[in-house]
């Protein structure tokens, strides 16, 4: 029994024990590639973290007492009570708010493991000296940590509309910003510098970016909330690999850099997408929900209005359909509508493919996943830069709940705030139906020419009721 003991608790058998996880989440992270991998991807990786998690429990010293038994347990069972039901019950209209709520935990619990650290190792609190190879990469991970954090909760509130969506701004903002980012790093290079007489410096460090984190995402407006959430996961990604590197644990150096890396990609392909920078985003961008003044006046402007009927016949007569999917479509869950209404139209022998915005809806990714849950074919979920030299030739685009991504003024309106954001050309094709509940502008807060264009009619309700209307006179069509 001792031998077997020491055999487990040997460092070579827990190393390769990190290998493997470490592996895992990088299958795992292949895997979310595609919808049609990325349940046995979750698996994969979630299998990793349960090797990782017992591999670091086998380490000596990690556990040395019952009552360090009680804690990790019964954290497992409290987080495993709020986060299962959780994950569960959320509707996929909130899984934008969702993520963002669960990336901000990961940034809060390597704050705490910084502070947990300080209070463990800091002359004067425990009986090691906190050394500059574990303080270092500690501090750094407590202030980006810390802003994660802070930076997910305002980004939660935005999107469950607990604030509003438009930009919050303070007088003197960057400077103000500046000051506490100032602070902090100040305070962090006191502390590695060895002052040991200041204990307050470990909170000036987490006070002062809990509230930069706030002041960060407040003057972001909605429509830039994709990229804040990748960005904030991002820093939660470096953050947790920091922490790695402190506590010498290859599993989380491994899985934060993963995470840091991915999200830095993907936080710079979606600002490309947008044609800005992710500076410029961070310092506050447009955007800020459907309330603008805009929309007052475009209520004035004369639109065409249709009706299901003739949606229906438009659909049913065409050679070749597109359609482009909006967080409207979120919002009404019309996806399985939406479903029904491609398969009904394909046995008529029309083609149908779907546009996806890289920034169409509040996270990445998130028109994929609404109809990969519908069951949509993954090969007719078509990008940006692979659907646009199509929409000269197709027939018909059904544009459903999606506004600043079709907006025409980002292509030809200088003056226009989105100006220069590549958008899905839907203007281009013969005809344009816009489902809409009403004249309300996108989170950009700014009109949209499209909708009065001569070759544009609007069918105004609840997404999923239009669909189905327009789905019961196809059926009907024969």
């Amino acid at each position: 029994m001792i031998v077997a003991t020491s055999f487990v608790r040997d460092h070579d058998f827990i190393q390769a024990l990190y290998i493997v996880a470490f592996v895992c989440f990088i299958l795992g992270l292949r895997g979310l590639a595609g919808p049609n991998t990325a349940v046995r991807g979750n698996w994969i990786a979630a299998v990793g973290m349960a090797i990782a998690f017992v591999a670091t429990l086998l380490i000596p010293g990690v556990v040395e007492d019952g009552g360090d038994w009680a804690l990790i347990f019964g954290g497992i069972a409290l987080g495993t009570l709020i986060g299962v039901p959780a994950a569960r019950m959320v509707k996929m209209t909130a899984m934008p708010q969702m993520v963002a709520l669960f990336n901000g935990v990961g940034g809060g619990a390597v704050a705490l493991i910084a502070w947990v650290e300080y209070r463990r190792r800091f002359p004067g609190h425990g009986d090691e000296l906190w050394d500059q190879k574990a303080q270092i990469p500690s501090l750094f991970a407590a202030i980006i940590g810390s802003i994660s954090f802070w930076g997910s909760n305002i980004a939660f509130g935005k999107l469950q509309e607990i604030l509003p969506g438009r930009p919050i701004r303070l007088p003197m903002q960057h400077i103000i910003n500046a000051v506490l980012l100032l602070v902090a790093v100040a305070s962090a290079v006191i502390l590695a510098s060895g002052t040991h007489s200041q204990a307050l410096f470990i909170l000036g460090i987490l006070v002062t970016a809990a509230l930069l984190g706030n002041l960060v995402v407040l003057p972001i407006g909605g429509a830039d909330m994709p990229v804040v959430i990748s960005l904030l996961n991002a820093f939660t990604g470096l953050s947790a690999a920091a922490t790695g590197v402190a506590l010498d644990n290859t599993a989380l150096i491994v899985a934060g850099m993963l995470v840091g890396a991915s999200g830095s990609i993907l936080t710079s392909q979606m600002a490309v997408a947008m044609n800005r920078s992710v500076p410029a985003i961070v310092a506050g961008g447009f955007g800020g929900g459907g309330t603008a003044t805009a929309a007052g006046d475009a209520e004035e402007r004369p639109v065409q209005s249709t009706s299901a009927d003739d949606v229906a016949i438009q659909l049913s007569y065409a050679d070749s359909v597109v359609i482009v999917p909006g967080y409207g479509m979120a919002v009404a869950q019309a996806q399985h509508a939406v479903r029904e209404l491609t398969d009904e139209l394909e046995k008529r022998g029309v083609e149908v493919n779907f546009a996806i915005h890289p920034v169409a809806g509040r996270m990445p990714g998130h028109m994929n996943v609404l109809l990969a849950e519908a069951d949509v074919p993954y090969d007719k979920l078509r990008e940006m830069d692979d659907i646009n030299p199509d929409f000269p030739t197709t027939d018909v685009s059904l544009v459903i709940g999606a506004n600043d991504v079709t907006n025409p003024a980002a292509r030809e309106q200088k003056d226009s705030p989105i100006y220069g954001m590549p958008i899905l050309d839907v203007d281009k094709s013969g005809q344009v139906i816009v489902l809409k509940r009403s004249m309300n502008t996108g989170f950009a807060g700014i009109d949209n020419p499209l909708f009065y264009n001569e070759n544009t009619a609007l069918l105004f309700g609840d997404a999923k009721k239009s669909i189905q209307g327009v789905l019961a006179q196809v059926k009907e069509l024969g």
